[in-house]
């Protein structure tokens, strides 16, 4: 046997012995083991208690359904005050079109002098009502866009008083169970459209330059409604007055609309943000008061935009006999409107027929040389932020442009040119080119704009009716930001209020509105300027952790409430934490809804509730339900 052969046989006896001493000790072990287990439990031994001999106090301990597999590391219980349900009643059936800073009793108290009383007053916090707005009976799910435009349930906006004031220039006309708008108006007897095409012959309304106008006092806003298919958006408003439910029934068109009057506050919008202003016998004492108003025009009109002025008393020549008023007094008001219009600075482009129409300039070199001779109206203080415009008194004070190099042409545009539309809405805003708004830069805004397709591509999974093309029509962004939201959503057929909270860090209205989008401020904690069951759905964005200091979560809910239509969705973007808690108090509303996962997956903080306002309105008429008995 050779040396390698004896070296294996060696390895393999090793081997054997070292298989068998583990055999054994494992078998050691185990044996041990069951002994162990077959002893009393030693604590018995130890137990000098006499209420169970040690056997059974050793069933008990050994028992497994006396083992506690829960987890004991949870957070406290919260208090009773957090998990319990809270119920929100129905107000009252008379209270279903509620405004509550627009209400008419309480506008009593406040001065009639330029019409202050008018505009809006909000009640006290503990005035406000805690109940759930009711759609009123009959209630039916809006026409769809564009048929809205043309026509609207009576039940869903039972006022028929401007059927009857306005019979003769073709507003609205009461058929059955609807409403038809035919698109006339005081002004334009041939309808919204031909009067819009009288317009686009002295001005260029078809290249882009203008795409955001202003609508006041509106009527039932088919001036418009008829601008729409221009590309052209306009923000219309009128007071909630005698002529009753005129923003009511332009919504419920479909068309953007705010209730609202010139009076003693600005706008709630912010300075150079509409391409067009437009008045068509608004009857607005436009000379008065120092041309207050035209000033607050002035302030909001863009550098270029245009002031539309048909009525009283343009072509009052031919005019004045059916306006019921003298010549002289007439010719009075034509004086005071140009002389403002010239201390302005503006430029009367024309006036033909029934339209005059004035151009505000590009920039002040020259209107700052005119100051020399026209005294009036001083510059407005360059330390007053033209932007302010929530709560903000109107002065009689003309608002200053931004600088110009006075090197530079009368035709170079102060503040910076906007693109044209629809380029104009993905551009960078001239206010983050110039830096206006800190910490936005160019680079900011076009990721902006690029995430929020990507989130409204993943809403549209979460709620499929905002993907389903023309489901919703009147939309509402409650924290906008830079308008990416409704900018996600341009090329469907839908509009957008992009609201722009006044407690938000940055005031960014100016940008939205240069990238030919509209929205308003509004402080959350207030209900909005507009009537129940105003929106399709709504957007809330940081809403909730935003107000968390300011105003309690169920006193938004409510508003959000008030203002979205039976069936509306809503999607709430915020930290989870907060979102459970909007959820439990959302069933109080008779939402239903749940909580998903941020649009980058499960780990961040960030959640997204998506609700839909369930269908329900206020019971029946007694003679509803006694002709229903009788009937069957």
């Amino acid at each position: 046997m050779n040396l390698s052969t004896r070296i294996s046989s060696r390895d393999k006896k090793s081997n054997l012995y070292y298989i068998t001493l583990v055999a054994v000790l494992c078998i050691g072990s185990y044996l041990l083991g069951v002994w162990q287990n077959t002893t009393v439990n030693p604590r018995a031994a130890f137990d000098t208690s006499t209420d169970a001999p040690p056997c059974e106090k050793f069933s008990k301990t050994t028992s497994t359904t006396d083992l506690d597999f829960n987890a004991h590391h949870n957070p406290h219980d919260p208090p009773p005050s957090a998990v319990t349900a809270v119920s929100f009643p129905s107000c009252d059936a008379a209270l279903s079109e509620h405004t509550p800073c627009e209400d008419a009793k309480r506008s009593l108290k406040f001065s009639r002098e330029r019409l202050e009383y008018r505009q809006r007053h909000c009640p006290d916090r503990e005035e406000a009502l805690k109940c759930r707005i009711p759609a009123p009976y009959g209630y039916k799910t809006p026409f769809r866009w564009p048929e809205s435009r043309d026509v609207a349930w009576f039940a869903n906006v039972p006022h028929t008083e401007l059927t009857v004031e306005k019979k003769n220039q073709n507003w609205v006309r009461y058929e059955n169970d609807r409403f038809w708008f035919p698109g006339g108006g005081t002004m334009f007897p041939r309808g919204a459209d031909a009067y819009i095409d009288d317009i686009g012959r002295l001005i260029d309304l078809s290249d882009g330059s203008i795409r955001t106008a202003i609508d006041t006092s509106c009527g039932v806003a088919s001036f418009g409604a008829y601008l729409l298919s221009r590309n052209i958006t306009t923000m219309s408003f009128a007071p909630r007055d005698t002529h009753e439910a005129q923003v009511q029934f332009a919504l419920e068109r479909g068309v953007p609309a705010m209730i609202g009057i010139m009076a003693t506050i600005r706008l709630p919008y912010p300075s150079r943000a509409f391409d067009l202003a437009h008045c068509s016998r608004c009857l607005i004492p436009w000379g008065k008061n120092d041309g207050v108003y035209l000033m607050e025009v002035d302030r909001v009109l863009r550098p270029g935009g245009y002031w539309i002025l048909s009525g009283p008393p343009i072509n009052w020549q031919k005019r004045w006999k059916g306006w019921e008023r003298t010549m002289d007094d007439l010719n009075e008001e034509q004086t005071q409107i140009e002389q403002v219009a010239r201390s302005l600075c503006w430029k009367k482009v024309v006036q033909r027929d029934d339209l005059a129409i004035w151009q505000k300039p590009f920039n002040h070199i020259h209107c700052k040389k005119m100051r020399q001779v026209l005294k009036n109206p001083e510059f407005c203080r360059y330390d007053q932020d033209p932007d302010m415009a929530w709560y903000t008194k109107m002065d009689s004070c003309l608002t200053p442009l931004p600088e110009v190099d006075e090197s530079e042409d009368l035709k170079t545009v102060a503040g910076g040119k906007v693109e044209k539309w629809p380029a104009r809405l993905n551009a960078v805003p001239p206010r983050v080119n110039n830096g206006d708004l800190k910490e936005i830069t160019p680079e900011a805004f076009l990721e902006d704009t690029e995430l929020w397709k990507q989130r409204v591509s993943y809403y549209k999974k979460l709620d499929y009716q905002l993907g389903e093309t023309g489901r919703y029509r009147n939309l509402l962004d409650m924290n906008a930001y830079l308008g990416g939201f409704a900018a996600a959503l341009a090329d469907e057929p839908v509009w957008v209020m992009n609201v722009v909270p006044v407690e938000a860090k940055h005031n960014t209205l100016g940008v939205i509105y240069e990238r030919g989008l509209i929205g308003t401020y509004q402080n959350w904690c207030e209900a909005m300027s507009t009537y129940p069951r105003t929106y399709d759905f709504i957007h809330a964005d940081s809403v909730f952790t935003l107000y968390q200091d300011k105003c309690e979560p169920e006193d938004i809910l409510l508003e959000m409430d008030r203002v979205l239509r039976p069936g509306g969705g809503v999607i709430i973007r915020d930290d989870v934490d907060v979102l459970i808690k909007v959820k439990e108090l959302s069933k109080g509303f008779q939402w239903q809804g749940r909580i998903a996962d941020h649009e980058k997956g499960p780990h961040e903080r960030v959640k997204i509730y998506y609700a839909v306002k369930q269908y329900w309105t206020v019971p029946a008429p007694e003679e509803d339900k006694n002709n229903t008995k009788a009937l069957s």
